[in-house]
């Protein structure tokens, strides 16, 4: 493709997106596909000569269309939003443009640095404890989600705990264990695994049934009792912000236990934590000052396309410790230097993209007026789906909503509301999943596209009633 040909072609490919979120709405929310649609709707064999980009962009809408679900509709409800918007589509435009691999300062400085800087502003807006900044000790990366923030997060808490041993002696005895709330993302329980500490070496505590918050009196039984038998409590995870109910573990509780026992505190709040770019809000960041970690994803619900998880460290110097290996075709003056910083062991792979771009783009065009705007229009619009629930008797609001989602149910069994969650989906008008809270099969309305709005919310609403 010349770069005329790449010119003729991208103006197309911008006018198929722009054209795309204009008629968004008019779309169904979730995919209508059956399994091995989209296969049995393209070519079973690979082309032997070239094909047009037209030809590309006509199979797009007649065949990988239909088998997408639409995550920027304005009535999309379900998990956490996965927001995107253009400046962060440009910024990723350009990334992918550069095709830059930043995996070492050297291999391109623009992306090292500009990485540490976004970090370092993100920080900033959502007024973090400056242990995280880069100016310190500490500092931030993007992971490409929380999942591998606590996976990094666990590695750093377990070399800290063998003084420095484990990456060259394995595990072996004692055993390490991390705790969680019950309420706490599946991703702790995978990381674990991954790490090979098993499933059997992960504490997971009591939640109080009304907050959904850990118990920190449950949490130091269980330390205590692993330290009785010889193990190394290593980390608890506290989560700010569940994927279940927004539920707040009470983070400064557990930061002080694990000040006292020595433990790595990692705080989770891959949704919750952007919120904190609005000075009100800052309730979210109680307690942080007692973390070693710490993740939020504005690729969530702060605008900023997947992936982009925000992660932080306290201390740098144990995370690169712990994941730092030098063969000798990496090595180069930069690096030996020790002034810069080199991404490749803040995380898993070797490689990483120039991710930093569209999180860039999106803090320069929206600026801090533009973000807090957007979070609290899901947060208000929230709201008032929580006080339409509770016109009508037959539901109730089952948990605390303070931010913007709303986790609620038609009163008495189970399967009604499994019957209500099949129906509301299948109708391709909007989209919502469910939990469980204190048991109970519960549905879930999550708000967070910046396209949805108050006609969307009353909208839902009357296709819940009519079809509950």
């Amino acid at each position: 493709m010349s770069s005329e040909e790449f010119r003729t072609n991208g103006r197309a490919v911008i006018d198929w997106i722009a054209d795309y979120y204009e008629r968004l709405e008019t779309l169904p929310v979730r995919s209508q596909a059956a399994p091995g649609d989209v296969r049995a709707a393209l070519p079973a064999h690979p082309p032997q000569t070239g094909e047009v980009f037209s030809a590309i962009l006509r199979d797009v809408d007649y065949a990988l269309l239909p088998g997408v679900t639409h995550w920027q509709h304005p009535s999309f409800f379900a998990y956490f939003p996965a927001n995107a918007s253009f400046p962060a589509i440009l910024g990723d435009l350009l990334s992918s443009g550069l095709g830059a691999q930043g995996m070492l300062w050297a291999t391109s400085p623009a992306a090292t640095e500009l990485e540490t800087l976004t970090l370092d502003w993100l920080a900033e807006l959502l007024d973090l404890p400056h242990r995280f900044m880069s100016t310190g000790q500490g500092g931030g990366v993007i992971q490409d989600t929380a999942s591998s923030g606590v996976l990094v997060a666990l590695v750093a808490a377990l070399h800290r705990a063998s003084g420095g041993t484990v990456g060259s002696t394995g595990l072996g005895s004692p055993r390490h264990i991390v705790y969680a709330g019950t309420a706490a993302h599946s991703m702790v329980e995978k990381a674990v695994r991954i790490a090979g500490l098993g499933t059997a070496n992960l504490r997971l505590i009591d939640v109080d049934p009304t907050t959904q918050s850990m118990r920190v009196e449950h949490l130091r039984e269980s330390v205590n009792a692993d330290i009785g038998s010889g193990a190394v409590p290593t980390m608890v995870v506290a989560t700010a912000g569940s994927t279940s109910t927004t539920a707040f573990d009470p983070v400064g509780e557990v930061g002080e236990l694990c000040r006292e026992s020595g433990i790595w505190l990692h705080v989770d709040s891959a949704y919750a934590g952007v919120a904190a770019v609005c000075p009100d809000l800052r309730w979210v960041n109680d307690g942080l000052e007692h973390a070693d970690s710490y993740a939020t994803n504005p690729h969530k619900w702060l605008l900023t396309n997947f992936d982009c998880d925000a992660f932080y460290v306290a201390d740098r110097a144990g995370l690169v410790g712990a994941l730092s290996v030098l063969p000798e075709f990496l090595r180069n003056t930069a690096t030996e230097s020790g002034a810069v910083i080199d991404y490749r062991d803040w995380q898993v792979p070797l490689g990483r993209r120039f991710r930093a771009l569209k999180l860039w783009c999106v803090l320069r065009w929206y600026g801090a007026e533009g973000l807090r705007a957007h979070i609290r229009q899901g947060i208000e619009l929230a709201q008032h789906f929580a006080a339409l629930v509770a016109t009508d008797g037959r539901f109730e609001v089952v948990a605390p909503h303070p931010l913007s989602l709303v986790c609620f149910r038609l009163r008495g069994d189970d399967e009604p509301n499994v019957e209500l969650l099949e129906k509301l989906n299948a109708s391709g008008k909007v989209y919502l999943t469910h939990t469980r809270v204190n048991g109970e099969y519960t549905l879930r309305m999550a708000v967070g596209s910046p396209a949805t709005q108050t006609r969307h919310i009353e909208e839902a609403w009357r296709l819940i009633r009519e079809l509950a």
